[in-house]
């Protein structure tokens, strides 16, 4: 099975959005990062949306086969990928 890449949680803990693919499985994660402070985020309310499809086509000219949300932690960051690699 191929190993999906993805970014470090701080990554998406600045609120970066990331694409990625493995074969034909296309992904699109969407961090939903709330703060605490102005320079500190609150890890137990954000959360990251990830959304699949398959083929060749780009985000925007695809139906999403697949939609999922995990906390922003670790474990959730584990969990995301392990949904993503279940659908390859």
């Amino acid at each position: 099975m191929a190993d999906i890449f993805l970014p470090t949680l701080h990554t998406f803990a600045m609120k970066n959005t990331f694409t990625g693919s493995c074969g034909l499985l296309r992904f699109k994660i969407v961090p939903k990062v709330e703060m605490l402070t102005p320079k500190e985020v609150d890890m137990q309310n954000s959360s990251i949306f990830a959304e699949f499809w398959h083929g060749e086509l780009c985000y925007e000219k695809s139906q999403m086969e697949g939609q999922a949300t995990f906390p922003m932690s670790e474990e959730g960051r584990a969990a995301l990928k392990a949904w993503l690699e279940e659908n390859i």
